[in-house]
């Protein structure tokens, strides 16, 4: 079990950077139950869960440290309270640029293929902001900024397929040749900001994605 990656720690909340490849909250089977709620828990007896990352992504998460403080960011994050970017690396060359472009498409279980998402007229709005940081000509991809303005399953691996360019490294969107140009999904959660559930004050976390 490696050590964690402790953003923030305060008597109310905890923030972790979590790695590629961890859970948020333990699986089905034995060998699902090393995750980052468990390996915080070892730590702090009293860390509840309030949101996740897909096992897959790596950046930013938030822990409570009480049922208030749990029920407080939970509902933040229910209603869009909470300031959310991430970055990935994504196939195809965009022009990089300041102006913000955005997805809104709705997303639904893809059931016969669980735990896939689709896009889908029956599906649940979903909306993503995104601009390019940097195009990567050399290497056919693209460097991007991503603002979930919904918090859907997949919403933002499967938005980035629709338009065209998914996530280099995506072993469940992405065919064999987009999972062999990254060791990873190049997905990670790099900033967070939100009110504290207890003094109200405003608060801001970054962390630097781990590819480029």
């Amino acid at each position: 079990m490696s050590d964690l990656a402790v953003i923030h720690e305060d008597a109310h909340l905890l923030v972790l950077d979590k790695p590629a490849g961890l859970l948020c909250v333990p699986g089905r089977g034995d060998d699902k139950q090393d995750c980052l709620s468990a390996r915080a828990l070892a730590r702090w007896p009293d860390a509840l869960v309030v949101h996740r990352l897909d096992m897959a992504t790596s950046g930013l998460v938030v822990m409570a440290r009480s049922l208030a403080a749990q029920r407080a960011l939970g509902e933040a994050f229910e209603h869009r309270r909470v300031h959310k970017r991430y970055e990935a690396i994504v196939d195809g060359v965009l022009p990089p640029g300041d102006a913000w472009s955005q997805i809104d498409a709705p997303l639904i279980a893809d059931w016969p293929n669980r735990p896939l998402q689709k896009v889908d007229a029956a599906g649940k709005p979903s909306v993503t902001r995104w601009r390019t940081l940097r195009a990567l000509p050399e290497r056919g991809a693209s460097h991007l900024l991503l603002e979930p303005l919904t918090g859907r399953t997949h919403q933002l691996r499967v938005h980035l397929m629709a338009i065209g360019h998914t996530i280099l490294g995506d072993a469940l969107y992405g065919d064999e040749a987009i999972r062999a140009r990254a060791p990873r999904l190049w997905l990670h959660a790099t900033e967070l900001a939100f009110a504290h559930p207890d003094s109200q004050e405003p608060m801001r976390f970054a962390s630097a994605a781990p590819f480029g």
